[in-house]
């Protein structure tokens, strides 16, 4: 998230929310896609298809299982093919911390989509965050946001806190102690979540990633203790301002970071973030399709874009 400007991420929000409103574009008319999804994903990966096609692209299949990079392929190399054949966009989830690190500076000439790095950074979803807080509010400035849950194996607490505290947001944090390590700390103090639930204005959730917690923390871990101590049931929405919205990436784990009822309550908007995810995707595809200036201000100059 550190690639945008301010002004950029408002300028994605106001495409997005045009893209909501009818609004449709030629940009991807006769160009392919591929989306190289190294881990495994719903919502971010059938987003992006949603979003491919209705800009008029079409998707290049690539299921990695199957994949050269299952004889020793490297990432440099598969991106190479798939621009040799044709694409003109790469959208990639990978599980490495900064995988594209390894591209940037070396010969490749098709915009590329960061969909997730490890543990960390995840800017489409973050983006789509900061359209669906807008939509709710209009503003950032002055916003109380609570972030509870595994901060430090989350890309989307590390894409969000760096942005919200950018746009004017005073963020916060939840979970345990544990999690809440020193790149968090520039950005706010840990709070109870009955503080959290009582003050904020936007409390989001994120689930316990039990594939990237050691196997001596996944033993020590009690669903029902965590649900206790760090969950969100309807006794603590009620706790809640009126206005308050409740948010997470997703996938939910019921019953561990949220209850079953909280899920599809009137304070939820996680289904909302999941809607509004195809429009910020339709931008984010749009602007790096583009690579100028456009009427619609999205980039500046023409050059490669990595979201990162």
């Amino acid at each position: 998230m550190s690639q945008f400007s301010n002004q950029e991420v408002y300028q994605l929000i106001d495409r997005a929310i045009e893209f909501k409103s009818g609004k449709h574009s030629l940009a991807g008319t006769d160009k392919y896609a591929m989306n190289l999804f190294f881990e495994n994903s719903t919502r971010t990966k059938s987003s992006f298809q949603v979003a491919e096609m209705n800009l008029g692209m079409k998707e290049v299949a690539f299921e990695a299982g199957s994949s050269s990079t299952t004889k020793g392929e490297t990432l440099y190399d598969t991106v190479r093919t798939i621009e040799s054949i044709g694409a003109s966009v790469a959208v990639i989830r990978h599980p490495q911390d900064e995988f594209y690190q390894d591209l940037l500076g070396k010969n490749i000439n098709i915009p590329i989509i960061n969909a997730g790095d490890g543990t960390g950074q995840h800017p489409s979803q973050s983006l789509l965050d900061m359209m669906t807080i807008l939509e709710h509010f209009g503003q950032f400035e002055g916003l109380k946001i609570g972030i509870i849950g595994d901060l430090s194996h989350s890309r989307v607490a590390h894409s969000n806190a760096e942005i919200l505290s950018r746009l004017g947001a005073q963020v916060s944090f939840g979970g345990l102690n544990s999690w809440y390590t020193d790149e968090f700390k520039e950005f706010g103090p840990h709070m109870s979540v009955y503080d959290l639930c009582s003050e904020m204005d936007v409390v989001m959730l994120l689930r316990v990633q039990h594939e990237r917690l050691s196997d001596d923390e996944n033993q020590g871990f009690s669903k029902e203790a965590y649900f206790k101590d760090y969950g969100i049931d309807m006794r603590r929405v009620d706790l809640m301002k009126d206005d308050a919205m409740i948010m997470h990436p997703a996938p939910v784990n019921r019953g561990v970071e949220i209850a079953d009822d909280v899920v599809e309550c009137d304070k939820s908007y996680i289904f909302q973030q999941m809607h509004n995810g195809v429009f910020m995707r339709m931008a984010m595809i749009e602007a790096v399709l583009q690579g100028e200036n456009t009427t619609d201000g999205i980039a500046n100059k023409k050059r490669q874009i990595i979201l990162r």
